[in-house]
């Protein structure tokens, strides 16, 4: 063999070796592949607006049924458990529900309607109380801690142009829900399909994983289930448990509100406990109706409303949320934070509903493919070892004995 041949063996050797056999250099023009991927589809995206515009038509029902299925999957277990049949159970479920609904359509929803009616007529009333209690406070106006002309203020606010707009919002909330619900997109989506979604996961969906599973290849399955296994556990613990949370907090609120005597208790326990399903964020709109409604009608309301704000806060914070939440997730309040202010501002209110399930999903599977690319990559040199998968979990689909 000649010394040329020799040296180009040994330059092609040392390019494969640690060029074209490198896995850090594999793993970066994976990436860029991705990402030229992605680009590619950007530039086309007008080809896909048949998708899109299907995907927004069915995103909601599958949503609304993937947390339904969440809430009441535990009570169809319990009752399997008791000898009750899988479908005689889920229809045990449904009835609950429709009586749940028919009871907010003929005692809630009308309470709630008549506590904002009264509140809309009455805001003049707030007004002029709240601007007695500005002027009554013990502050001395030239001293520059508050604008000597704040009165005249809220004396020039159009407030029955306000009243009207909000008159005009509740009757077209309130009655208006008809000619919503009526269209054919939402009789299909919201009163169709997402009931027969509902029916099909709480009767069948324990079996996705097994069928996910089945048609993974070998090499892969025990990687796949562990993606599967945490990100089940973890949807399900934030969903049960944010609800869970936002009822307790609605009763506590309902308590406090009532006992103190502030005006339309029940309706701003309500948006409390829907505005608590949001992290964080939630808990701070949620009492600032209350507070307001408080400030216009004395300061020793808005003081009451406080201690009450500030007893839930306590309440929740050392007792329910650790309870029912602990620590599952696993997240950093500040990223749950800026998980919020993202998904909010990219989709909007269902983004701040499913933003941190979604980013505990996307945390579980970027983790999974973090350890693979670790233990394969031979860029560390200390043993990491990561959990395995039960051999029953990724076991072959079986049907269940009813």
């Amino acid at each position: 063999m000649t010394d040329n041949n020799r040296n180009e063996k040994r330059k092609e050797s040392w390019f494969v070796s640690q060029f074209l056999n490198n896995q850090f250099v594999i793993f970066l023009f994976n990436t860029l592949l991705i990402l030229l991927i992605i680009l590619i589809f950007t530039r086309v995206a007008y080809l896909f607006t048949p998708i899109v515009t299907f995907v927004n038509l069915v995103t909601f029902p599958i949503v609304a049924a993937g947390i339904l299925y969440y809430v009441f999957s535990p009570f169809v277990a319990k009752l399997i458990q008791r000898g009750v049949s899988r479908n005689f159970s889920i229809w045990i479920i449904f009835i609950i529900i429709i009586a749940l609904i028919s009871w907010g359509i003929s005692t809630l929803i009308p309470l709630l309607r008549e506590q904002a009616t009264t509140f809309v007529e009455n805001i003049p009333n707030y007004q002029a109380s709240l601007m007695e209690t500005i002027e009554s406070l013990p502050i001395d106006l030239e001293s520059g801690l508050i604008d000597p002309n704040i009165t005249e203020y809220f004396a020039n606010i159009d407030w029955n142009s306000i009243t009207d707009q909000l008159n005009m919002i509740i009757t077209s909330t309130f009655g208006g829900l008809g000619s919503v619900i009526g269209t054919v997109a939402q009789v299909v989506t919201g009163l169709i399909t997402m009931p027969v979604l509902l029916y099909y996961l709480l009767l069948e969906g324990y079996k996705i994983p097994q069928y996910i599973l089945y048609h993974v290849p070998d090499k892969y399955r025990p990687k796949v289930g562990r993606i599967l296994l945490k990100s089940n556990h973890q949807i399900s613990q934030y969903i049960r448990g944010q609800i869970l949370v936002a009822i307790v907090v609605g009763i506590m609120f309902a308590i406090g509100y009532s006992f103190i005597g502030l005006d339309y208790a029940i309706s701003l326990s309500v948006i409390a406990g829907i505005f608590n399903i949001i992290p964080y964020l939630g808990s701070i709109m949620a009492v600032v109706p209350a507070l307001i409604i408080g400030l216009s009608i004395s300061p020793y309301m808005f003081i009451k409303v406080l201690i009450v704000v500030a007893i839930e806060q306590l309440l929740e914070g050392r007792f329910v949320s650790p309870q029912i939440l602990g620590n599952n997730l696993k997240i950093h309040p500040v990223t749950i934070l800026l998980v919020l202010l993202g998904a909010g501002r990219l989709f909007g209110l269902s983004g701040v509903i499913i933003g941190v399930p979604g980013y505990a999903v996307i945390k579980v599977i970027v983790t999974e493919l973090y350890n693979t690319f670790r233990e394969s990559s031979g860029l560390f040199e200390e043993e990491y070892k990561v959990e395995t998968l039960a051999p029953e979990v990724i076991a072959s689909p079986v049907e269940e004995k009813e």
